[in-house]
Formats: C-alpha cells, sequence, structure tokens
C-alpha cells in the first residue's frame, strides 16, 4: 500500500475518500446491530452526517467527465442527499420500514456499488492499494466482499431487523 496517490490527492478527494471509508465503517455497524436504540440513532447521526459530506464532496470532484465536466456520480450524488432526506423524513414520522429501506438503498447502492468503481484500475484508490501497480485485484476483492456483505445480510435480514 502507498498512501502516495491519495495523500497528493486534491484536499476534496481527501476528504471524500476518508468521509466514505467512515461512512462505510459506521454503515457496517448499523446494519448489522440491533436497531432503534440510543445507539443505533448516534450511529445514524453519524452515518447521514458522513454521506452527506460524501455527496457534497462529490459534486467538486471531476475527474470523470462524460457531459461537460458531470459524470454519472453527480447524478448518484443529487440522488443520495435526496434519498438521506427522505429516510431521515421516515424515521421522524414514524414510518419504519421506508425508513429501513431509503437507508439499505443508500447502503448498498450509493456506498458499497460507487464505491467499488472507485478501486478500478487507473483510480486514486486502486494506486493507493496496489502501490501504483494498478491492478484488478482490490476491484475483485471488493466485488467477492460485498457480495459476502449482501448475502450475509439478507440471508440474516429479519434476525438483524427483528423483523
Amino acid at each position: 500500500m502507498d498512501l502516495g496517490p491519495l495523500l497528493t490527492s486534491p484536499v476534496i478527494i481527501q476528504i471524500h475518500a476518508l468521509a466514505a471509508m467512515c461512512a462505510l465503517v459506521v454503515g457496517l455497524a448499523l446494519l448489522f446491530r440491533h436497531k432503534g436504540d440510543a445507539p443505533h440513532r448516534l450511529l445514524g447521526r453519524m452515518w447521514v452526517t458522513l454521506m452527506t459530506v460524501l455527496a457534497v464532496t462529490a459534486f467538486f470532484i471531476y475527474e470523470i467527465r462524460l457531459v461537460g465536466p458531470f459524470s454519472p456520480l453527480h447524478l448518484l450524488a443529487i440522488l443520495t442527499l435526496y434519498t438521506l432526506v427522505r429516510g431521515v423524513w421516515f424515521i421522524r414520522h414514524g414510518e419504519v420500514g421506508k425508513h429501513k429501506a431509503a437507508m439499505r438503498t443508500l447502503f448498498f447502492a450509493a456506498l458499497i456499488g460507487a464505491g467499488i468503481f472507485t478501486l478500478l484500475p487507473g483510480r486514486i484508490l486502486n494506486e493507493t492499494l496496489t502501490d501504483g501497480t494498478g491492478g484488478w485485484l482490490p476491484f475483485a476483492i471488493a466485488v467477492a466482499l460485498a457480495l459476502a456483505v449482501a448475502a450475509t445480510y439478507f440471508r440474516n435480514r429479519r434476525k438483524i431487523d427483528g423483523m
């Protein structure tokens, strides 16, 4: 591992990467622990804050340019902010099922799904993890881990969510 590519990247990318890594850890804790108690609410507030930072910083990253300075990731950032607002609104109005669905969707689609693509060869995180060789191994490992987490979660969802 060589932190050089990440540490020499623009500050906005460093903040984005740090928020993503923290959101991943907090999100995993939220996903696999008891729901609805005080620690869940505290971790949930932390996760919403981290995901907000993640989405807002994405608006200032222009490495992939498909339409002018924009890419599909900018649309994902808008959708992330919208879903965060909806998820918080749902829980504040007692719609627990809709809250769970919104937050699960964000975790698996916006954080895990989009995060996996940061590990493609040529991307900063891939260069950081492969000492600049840019191989496919980090991407392959991330896909395998994401599938394992999803399978474990959805297989045990009733027990985890208390359904």
